[in-house]
């Protein structure tokens, strides 16, 4: 597959699949959040989600996805994900992945698990607004993981190192996809980087494809289902983002 064939696309199919015909260090930043393995649950508000909320997006799952795995296949799925990114970085490249820890039984599910064998070069903690727990054992998550996986020769564009490493942005709130990553969390992370080619492998609605377009950057999705394929594309075509004035170093750091 020439990746030139591929930029400004949204590609139905599986993302282990597709990533496997792209060539090696062929894109500079990869930015992505996989399913959560939330239906994979011993109890709390997914166990019994028609009970605790009035209308619970992900209570089947994703479209086409369950999201319901055995944990060791899960964590064996998501490390062959990651390994594919990697592959695909250029020298100078990162990944920003997000996932989230879980509490199951009673224990945590560490989520850093699936990077512990690549260059996780930080960690940055996504905050976001809130959230909901249904179990008196322990105090409501209100935070995410974003595992920052560096080649040797990443680096920021200048000044853009004066961002924290906690990261304070409400979750996306009017977006019919299930659980979307808000445009503020992708704006941030593509502004602050020099990447033209940027792959996300699980597209979702296209908020990556969204602020790559913004910034003037190609973008490449990769989404299994469908149904947000074509929310992703009419997202895209609807040229909605070109009314949203870009964040500049100098509007943020004064």
């Amino acid at each position: 597959m020439e990746i030139q064939n591929v930029l400004d696309k949204v590609i139905h199919g599986d993302c282990l699949e597709v990533m496997k015909q792209m060539p090696s260090e062929s894109v500079d930043l990869v930015i992505t959040s996989p399913p959560y393995n939330l239906r994979n649950n011993i109890g709390g508000g997914f166990k019994n989600p028609d009970v605790h909320w009035r209308n619970p997006g992900l209570k089947d799952g994703y479209d086409g996805y369950t999201d319901d795995m055995p944990y060791k296949d899960y964590i064996l799925w998501q490390t062959k994900c990651v390994a594919e990114m990697f592959r695909l970085l250029k020298p100078n490249g990162a990944i920003f992945y997000n996932n989230k820890n879980r509490i199951q039984g009673g224990e945590l599910e560490d989520r850093s698990i699936i990077v512990k064998d690549f260059p996780l070069r930080q960690v940055i903690i996504w905050k976001r607004a809130g959230g909901m727990n249904f179990n008196d054992t322990y105090f409501v998550p209100t935070t995410e993981q974003i595992y920052m996986i560096c080649k040797k020769g990443f680096k920021l564009k200048p000044k853009m190192n004066k961002y924290g490493d906690v990261w304070e942005i409400t979750q996306e709130m009017n977006n019919p996809h299930p659980a979307p990553f808000p445009v503020e969390l992708t704006d941030r992370i593509i502004q602050s980087t020099t990447a033209q080619i940027i792959l996300d492998p699980f597209g979702g609605s296209g908020t990556t494809a969204v602020s790559a377009l913004k910034y003037n950057r190609n973008f490449i999705l990769i989404e299994q289902s469908e149904k947000y394929c074509e929310m992703a594309k009419q997202r895209i075509n609807n040229k909605d983002w070109r009314n949203e004035e870009p964040p500049y170093a100098c509007d943020l750091f004064g």
